[in-house]
């Protein structure tokens, strides 16, 4: 699924990355609800001109098709980049690159 072949991470650029076969469906299933929104609704966000949750929620969607570098339709390009745009997203990310390289709290052993 996505979340595990593309986990989340603000702090990274691949120019290219293998994305598995696994999250294909979801990518294409993500696009096909993005790209029926902006036809029904007109964009730049999901719902129209401004921001709703629904935007808030698919924006870590949003975050790693750009951190991935996932090949994207036009219309998913154009809404990804509104996204990392948008406000919020912006603090969110500046945030993110601020968090130390490691946390102790997350080097256990399982």
């Amino acid at each position: 699924n996505l979340r595990s072949a593309l986990p989340m991470n603000l702090k990274v650029r691949h120019a290219s990355f293998p994305v598995f076969s696994g999250a294909r469906p979801d990518i294409e299933r993500i696009e096909a609800i993005w790209n029926e929104c902006m036809e029904r609704y007109g964009g730049p966000f999901l719902f129209g001109e401004k921001p709703t949750v629904a935007d808030a929620m698919y924006a870590p969607v949003a975050t790693r098709f750009i951190s991935y570098a996932v090949a994207v339709s036009p219309v998913s390009e154009a809404y990804c980049q509104t996204i990392a745009e948008w406000e919020p997203m912006k603090e969110w990310a500046a945030a993110a690159r601020a968090e130390p390289e490691e946390m102790e709290e997350l080097d256990v052993e399982f």
